[in-house]
């Protein structure tokens, strides 16, 4: 094999690798609004790493633990009991070897009296690790998009592939 037919097939096996990262951190990311909502704390705990973090605006969750406890939680399971859906938009990937930034906005949809209303939308900043078992999040930063300018520029830091 030539030189630079080596060098092409290096270069296209790297493309490749990056895209199927990029696929799998995606398809990790979508996965949490349904599984969320279903219930499922053992598939939503196991997005994280073991000592993976969850940082929501009035919540720190610091382990796989503390996040499976969230979700078979009273107040999250009058959620599930009610109708609710943690939609999360297209995501904005940045893979840099085995670590990566990803960011998203999401919205929480839940149903009452009047019908479906938007309960809050927030910014999610992810950071991601490779492992064995596959792409996992090691940090997720969300903030509640209300004006606070920590929002925002969680979005910038994320779309440029830039931890907070």
């Amino acid at each position: 094999m030539t030189t630079d037919v080596a060098a092409r097939l290096d270069a296209l096996e790297s493309r490749l690798r990056r895209l199927e990262d990029e696929r799998e951190i995606l398809q990790l990311i979508t996965a949490y609004g349904p599984l969320v909502d279903a219930g499922r704390a053992d598939e939503v705990a196991a997005l994280w790493t073991e000592d993976g973090v969850y940082d929501i605006d009035e919540v720190f969750l610091g382990d796989q633990e503390a996040i499976h406890a969230m979700v078979l939680s009273r107040g999250h399971q009058r959620w599930i009991a009610g109708g609710c859906s943690h939609f999360l938009g297209p995501a904005h990937v940045t893979v840099d070897g085995d670590e990566a930034v990803a960011v998203c906005e999401s919205l929480m949809v839940t149903h009452g009296d009047d019908g479906f209303v938007v309960r809050r939308a927030t910014a999610n900043h992810w950071q991601l690790r490779r492992t064995p078992a596959g792409w996992r999040v090691t940090v997720r930063t969300s903030r509640v998009l209300d004006g606070r300018a920590e929002s925002p520029a969680l979005l910038a830091a994320g779309a440029l592939g830039e931890r907070p």
